[in-house]
């Protein structure tokens, strides 16, 4: 396939690579083909911003994303409504902007079967051909996830009725290094997976971690469970020690002693801690390419200034 070059504005390159039959066949490409070896997958991660001031920025910053190149960008799905229809204009903008494959996330939370098939159907009539299933995190204010009516109550069913009705797309499901908060055991969480990963799922994308060892531990108990698709690590390059610590809460991941006494030797420096989470990124990225990984997925919570600066420092075959 030809090469597709990327601009600031969305503007391809004009060369004998760069035409329209090469964009089209790009945008065609499944999460399955992002992973090849000898080439590692590039993908970031945004959230539907909730202004039109919000929208904007999300843009500007998608626009220098872009630059690199990635297999694919995703956006965050939330319960409601009028979240879920900024999903789909994030995610179609980006497809329009910028000629590059997008995946939509998608949850269990508070949606029948009939409202996701309608949510796919019009995803796929935008020319999104990726989906993020996730189980989703119960509503705000309530602690335990319950399913609507014939609903469904796991991830892995999810995945089933997305390989059964919308069989071409890519689908990509969550992983846990340090296990899920809700699993009574690690190995209780790789039987989950691997229910998921058995249902259709064509990748792994982890959660969050700081520690490397934590996601080499995790490949290791896939590989033994027969699991085989590819394992993406998930990163978040910290920009701020306060928010990611909440972040890192949230969902169980541990930062390293040294790394938070760095960050707060800079308690009251933005761009200090700045400085302290890209070095730290840059090497927990660089760490992850030597051994070899299918990929890295950024969580850039819609900024683009410490995913540039991390890629810039280390070299991925691309």
């Amino acid at each position: 396939m030809g090469t597709v070059f990327i601009g600031l504005r969305g503007d391809r390159a004009e060369t004998d690579l760069a035409n329209d039959a090469d964009v089209e066949i790009l945008l065609q490409m499944t999460l399955a083909q992002a992973y090849r070896p000898g080439k590692i997958g590039l993908s970031f991660e945004l959230f539907p911003p909730k202004t039109e001031k919000g929208m904007a920025a999300l843009f500007r910053h998608a626009g220098r994303l872009a630059e690199f190149q990635p297999n694919y960008i995703t956006c965050t799905y939330g319960a409601g409504g009028s979240t879920q229809n900024r999903t789909l204009d994030v995610i179609s903008g980006i497809l329009e902007k910028y000629n590059l494959p997008v995946a939509t996330h998608l949850t269990c939370v508070g949606r029948t079967p009939e409202e996701l098939r309608d949510y796919l159907s019009r995803a796929i009539g935008l020319g999104i051909q990726n989906v993020v299933a996730l189980r989703g995190d119960p509503p705000q204010g309530e602690t335990e996830f319950r399913p609507v009516e014939g609903g469904f109550s796991y991830a892995d069913e999810l995945v089933a009725f997305i390989r059964a009705e919308f069989a071409d797309m890519g689908i990509a499901v969550g992983g846990y290094p340090e296990t899920h908060q809700e699993a009574p055991s690690p190995e209780v969480d790789i039987e989950n997976l691997k229910r998921k990963v058995d249902a259709g799922a064509d990748v792994i994308i982890t959660q969050l971690f700081y520690n490397n060892g934590d996601f080499f531990d995790f490949c290791e108990r896939c590989q033994k469970a027969g699991i085989n698709v590819p394992i993406v690590p998930g990163l978040l390059p910290v920009t701020n020690g306060a928010q990611v610590q909440r972040i890192a809460s949230l969902c169980g991941a541990k930062l390293p002693a040294k790394f938070l006494a760095d960050l707060q030797k800079h308690e009251d420096d933005a761009a200090g801690q700045f400085e302290v989470g890209v070095e730290f990124a840059t090497q927990q990225t660089a760490d992850l390419l030597e051994a070899g990984v299918a990929g890295i997925h950024y969580y850039v919570l819609n900024k683009s200034e410490a995913a540039e600066r991390v890629l810039n420092a280390v070299s991925l075959p691309r």
